[in-house]
């Protein structure tokens, strides 16, 4: 896909304008300047942080007008929504407090008691627990489907059926499903279709310029990218993202000014965060692919990956993240996490920092053995957030760690 390519004006806080440049720009100008202020505030480059609750009532018709910062709508939070539906590409966008809290209220609001549910197969352990211990306990149904399988998506389609939830990049295994067949399924079928795009980001792949009705994104991960904020968002179709905003507004799950803040500072860095990430990734499954140690590698951007075709014709670039198995199983890997020295065990992914987890102890712990097993998420599987170190120096730590 082409990073430069037209986008959205960016809009910007209540008093400002907006920015028309001449000529569209690319992912990474408009990272840096979609949704400022202008003019500037007080003539401040970086945007200030907007450490109140509450504004001078100034008219405002309904309850989510007010101007009040449970109800997202602070300085802070519209220079975020802002930029973030101009890099996707999209009509409008929201920050919540976590992407848990993006993932819940967008299925909460298009989802209600009678409904149900298609979500890939293989998804991350919170999405999981949520689509399989609490949507039913309000009514929801959902059934289970492989992300390159349109016939079983028809075998498995309902008249209640509302949605079909995916992930761009899958958490481990990172398998990419072909989401142009998803987009023109949920368009023959009349469905919302949802997309956690969280391990790919903007920079390598935008959904809503493919078609998908939302875009979903933990925060906390490659979009703030320095593992110091929790955070999430929501990016589609206005109308959608307005009734999410509002079912926001009453669940509560805002942003806090201080993490909207560093959430805008870690964003003007992703595009020069993500391709280092995506060259290191890649050298690093090529390194781990020809260790004798290693039973399996996982990285669409190997050639014998399994949806590498769809990774190769969907993607600007394959990634951060990594998966791969120890010889030996759930033993191996955890000589391989004690013995590591610049990787850091430790759960989480997409920041400055190399960071290893194992996902049957951590991300998927929530999901029946017998399921991890199913899934392809087996005791000796590593999953790592390749950061911004030296490749070579990445490359020498794990096969040092892999020595034994």
């Amino acid at each position: 896909m082409n990073r430069d390519v037209p986008a959205p004006a960016p809009k910007v806080g209540r008093s400002g304008t907006e920015s028309r440049p001449a000529r569209p720009l690319a992912v990474d100008s408009r990272l840096i300047h979609a949704g400022e202020p202008v003019p500037r505030i007080e003539g401040a480059v970086a945007m200030p942080i907007f450490q109140t609750s509450t504004y001078v009532y100034g008219g405002e018709e309904g309850y989510h007008n007010l101007r009040y910062h449970r109800l997202n709508n602070s300085p802070n939070h519209l220079a975020l929504h802002a930029k973030l539906a101009s890099i996707e590409e999209a009509e409008s966008a929201l920050v919540t407090a976590s992407g848990m809290a993006a993932i819940s209220t967008a299925l909460l609001t298009i989802l209600s008691a009678g409904d149900h549910l298609l979500a890939q197969a293989r998804l991350y352990g919170g999405t999981y627990s949520l689509i399989t211990q609490h949507l039913p306990d309000l009514g929801i149904a959902y059934d289970f489907v492989e992300g390159g399988d349109p016939d079983e998506w028809e075998r498995k389609l309902r008249p209640e059926t509302k949605a079909i939830y995916v992930e761009t990049i899958d958490n481990p295994l990172l398998a990419v499903p072909d989401l142009e067949a998803v987009v023109d399924f949920a368009r023959e079928h009349g469905l919302v279709s949802l997309v956690d795009n969280t391990f790919a980001t903007p920079v390598n792949f935008r959904p809503v310029a493919l078609g998908f009705d939302l875009s979903l994104h933990s925060g906390t991960k490659y979009l703030n990218g320095h593992n110091d904020v929790i955070a999430g968002a929501v990016v589609g179709r206005a109308d959608l993202v307005e009734r999410i905003r509002q079912k926001l507004n009453e669940l509560g799950g805002c942003l806090d000014a201080h993490a909207a803040f560093l959430l805008h500072r870690g964003l003007k860095t992703l595009a020069v965060r993500v391709r280092r990430q995506n060259e290191s990734a890649q050298a690093l499954a090529e390194a781990l692919a020809n260790h004798p140690a290693v039973a399996r590698v996982h990285y669409p951007g190997l050639p014998e990956h399994p949806t590498h075709a769809n990774a190769a014709r969907l993607l600007d670039g394959y990634g951060g993240m990594v998966s791969f198995e120890a010889e030996g199983g759930g033993e191996a890997a955890a000589r391989v996490a004690r013995r590591l020295e610049l990787a850091i065990d430790a759960p989480s992914l997409g920041g400055v920092d190399t960071l290893v987890s194992r996902p049957a102890l951590l991300s998927h712990a929530g999901l029946p053995p017998a399921e991890r097993e199913r899934l392809g998420i087996r005791d000796g599987l590593i999953r790592v957030s390749v950061g911004l170190e030296s490749a070579d120096d990445l490359i020498a730590d794990f096969q040092q760690a892999l020595e034994e």
